[in-house]
């Protein structure tokens, strides 16, 4: 008889917890669906997208002194004027030139970089931070090179 009733009284609970767990999904893919329609509304908003065609570029060997310029090459696919604020380089041998006028969607710019080897020597790994309006806010591009000391 106990037996029984401990059977029905654990049969019991066990549809309760159930129930439960049942309440929690519903509650759970109805916040999903919440946090999908944010996400949906993110991406309607009128955004800059900036793309290179390359982020990185490698100038190879080049001699000690030598002074190397590159121009990185952006369009904005986005829906938006982007606005470049500012360029920040991760070493003075290293200056970056860019559009200050917005770009509009669909327009084209180039991001131009020079480096400056004097006083350098081995590998180089430059990095570049852009600085702008889109999401994310910071971009970086890098530059390579291998110094060499020039022989006599």
């Amino acid at each position: 008889m106990k037996l029984k009733m401990f059977l029905m009284l654990f049969a019991g609970m066990l549809s309760l917890t159930a129930c439960n767990n049942g309440t929690k999904s519903v509650k759970n893919s109805t916040q999903a669906n919440k946090q999908k329609s944010s996400v949906t509304n993110k991406t309607n908003k009128k955004v800059p997208v900036l793309v290179f065609d390359q982020t990185v570029h490698d100038f190879g060997k080049m001699a000690q002194g030598e002074i190397v310029k590159y121009s990185f090459h952006f369009k904005n696919v986005g829906n938006a004027d982007l606005r470049i604020n500012r360029i920040s380089t991760s070493c003075g041998c290293t200056v970056g030139r860019y559009p200050h006028k917005p770009v509009k969607p669909g327009a084209e710019g180039d991001i131009d970089v020079t480096f400056n080897s004097t006083h350098k020597m081995g590998y180089q790994n430059k990095s570049i931070m852009i600085l702008s309006n889109t999401d994310p806010q910071r971009i970086v591009l890098r530059i390579k090179a291998m110094v060499e000391i020039p022989k006599n």
